[in-house]
Formats: C-alpha cells, sequence, structure tokens
C-alpha cells in the first residue's frame, strides 16, 4: 500500500479518495524539521506548507509532490529535479474563490467596514453613522491588476463585467488582455488606479515589487490588495506609507514571515485588513483543490503521468527510479 503524506489537513472527499490508495498520514506541525522527521517515507506527497530541500533527499520512496493548490514557491524544485520526483498542481480550482475575495477586501476597506463596526460595538449607533460619510462607491473606480494568470483574469472578468469598472492590466507577457481591460506599464497602473490587487506569482522580477517607488506614484487614496506572495510587497516601504497616510489602505492577506507575530505594526492600521492566508480557501475550493490533488496522485500510483505536470524535464530521472 503507497504512503500518502499531507502537510495539512485536507476536504473529507479527498481524505476518502486517498484513504482508498494507501494509507495517508498528516503532519502533526507543518515546521520543516516536523516534515523531515513525519514525512521521509511518504510514496506521495501533498504539499500545502513549505518543504524542506533534505526532505527530497531522504524520501527514497517518494514519487510526486503535489500542490494542494497552484502556486509552486512551496516546493524546491530544484531539489525535486535532482531527485528525480515527479511535481504538479491543481491550477484554476480556487482562481474564482481568490478573485471574490479580491472584492470583498476592496469594499470593506471602501466601506470603512472596521472602523464602522468597532464604533457600533464601542460608541453606539449615531456614532457608527458618522462612517459612511467617508466611505466611497466601487462605481466609476478603476482597477489596476498585476498579474494575469487564472486567477487574474478572473479579477479582471468580475471588475469589468460584474462591477463596471474601468480595468488595467500590467503582465509580463500581453498575449491576449481579458474583455475590457488594457494592457499598462506598471508605473501607469500604479499611478491610474484607486484599487490594485496584487495577482502574481512570486519570481525574482516580482519580489519587492511594490517598494517605496511604485508606493509613491499610487494615489493617494488607493488601496492595494495582495493575494499573490508576502515578498512582492516591501513590508517597511508599505509600513511608511501608511503612516505618512500616502495611500488609502491596504487588505493584505499574505505575508513575509508567516504566521503574522501578533505585535505586527500592521495590527495597529484601521485601514489595513488582515487575514491569515485564506483568500483561496472555502469549503467548496477546499474540496476543489484535494479532490484534483488525489486524482493526480491517483495517476501517479497507477503508472500515468500528472495531468498538471510541472517538471517533465525530470521524466526520464523519474523512470529510471520507478521503471514501469
Amino acid at each position: 500500500m503507497a504512503e500518502i503524506f499531507s502537510t495539512h489537513n485536507l476536504h473529507p472527499d479527498a481524505v476518502a479518495m486517498l484513504e482508498r490508495m494507501g494509507t495517508l498520514t498528516f503532519a502533526t506541525r507543518p515546521d520543516p524539521d516536523t516534515l523531515l522527521r513525519e514525512g521521509t517515507g511518504a510514496d506521495i506527497l501533498i504539499v500545502r506548507a513549505p518543504i524542506p530541500p533534505q526532505l527530497f533527499e531522504r524520501a527514497k520512496n517518494l514519487r510526486a509532490a503535489i500542490r494542494h493548490g497552484a502556486g509552486l514557491d512551496m516546493i524546491p524544485m530544484e531539489a525535486a529535479n535532482a531527485a528525480g520526483v515527479l511535481v504538479a498542481n491543481t491550477p484554476g480550482v480556487n482562481a474564482r474563490t481568490v478573485a471574490e475575495f479580491v472584492f470583498f477586501a476592496a469594499m470593506a476597506l471602501l466601506r470603512r467596514f472596521r472602523n464602522t463596526d468597532h464604533d457600533l460595538r464601542s460608541e453606539g449607533w449615531t456614532v457608527a453613522r458618522r462612517q459612511a460619510d467617508l466611505t466611497r462607491d466601487l462605481q466609476g473606480l478603476t482597477l489596476g491588476v498585476v498579474g494575469l494568470g487564472n486567477i487574474g483574469r478572473r479579477v479582471c472578468e468580475i471588475g469589468h463585467h460584474g462591477f463596471g469598472l474601468d480595468v488595467l492590466v500590467h503582465t509580463r507577457t500581453q498575449k491576449d488582455a481579458p474583455a475590457g481591460a488594457r494592457f499598462a506599464e506598471l508605473d501607469e497602473l500604479a499611478s491610474q488606479s484607486d484599487v490594485i490587487a496584487l495577482c502574481c506569482p512570486l519570481t525574482d522580477r516580482t519580489r519587492g515589487l511594490v517598494d517605496a517607488r511604485l508606493l509613491g506614484l499610487m494615489k493617494r487614496d488607493a488601496l492595494v490588495v495582495n493575494i499573490s506572495r508576502g515578498p512582492v510587497v516591501d513590508e517597511n516601504a508599505m509600513l511608511a506609507a501608511l503612516r505618512e497616510n500616502r495611500i488609502g489602505g491596504a487588505a493584505l492577506d499574505v505575508f513575509a514571515t508567516q504566521p503574522l507575530p501578533s505585535d505586527h505594526p500592521y495590527f495597529g492600521f484601521d485601514n489595513v485588513l488582515i487575514t491569515p492566508h485564506m483568500s483561496g480557501i472555502t469549503e467548496g475550493s477546499m474540496r476543489r483543490m484535494g479532490v484534483g490533488a488525489a486524482q493526480e496522485a491517483a495517476r501517479v500510483l497507477a503508472g500515468e503521468l500528472p495531468l498538471n505536470f510541472c517538471n517533465p524535464e525530470v521524466l526520464g530521472d523519474y523512470r529510471n527510479r520507478f521503471p514501469e
């Protein structure tokens, strides 16, 4: 029976599927030391936490590392390739979930939800209603979308077709813009947008992309929504912009250090909405990601290749390790 190891819990439907394939175990903690101690016997690894490269060296029976989601930054690809391990993911299955979160977060900031809720609970009805005079409509604003993968496309579509927004897009490639969106250079997008949604992957090019210079180009009431990866935003530059009231606010779901320390300065701003890397997680998306990962595990254990095969260059080494 195959040994299947998951860094985190999975949807019950995915659990049922995987338990039919072999023995399923979950990490007691998702930290590197625990993953190394508990995961080295795995045939299949389900990834929801950063994997230490040493795991690929030590897990001699490991066939595949399957990402529960799309982003591959949690998987050290060089180590996986060197060990002859297949890497797969489940792209696009939570794109709509994350895209909906972008608008939930933007509207919560525009309508001053945190301030209103606080005042209503502590000061009463009349005081809370005064917050409404400072709120803004989403209608008539310009949305800037950085990154045009599955999530970025859904954000563009909802923004234009759902809310009638003007949409600017910045991406490394300009193959085809979604209907109603226009490509723009990053500086133009930063200076013209009222809401900026960061939907790009973390790469050497995007690390620190939102820095002091770019924040300085933004409107003083602009909002930044980061659902990509924490290091895309230069944290010190963001904190300085917030302290000096040079932007309108931010909704941050991802951070350079996770979990975010409880004494982090972000908690001191009323115009910052903080969530614990949950923009892509709902009951429905958990099922889609979990079932998708389980389906990929089934393919690999049956001697097939993953549908979403992310490192085809490793195939020769993999076949040498596991001749069929």
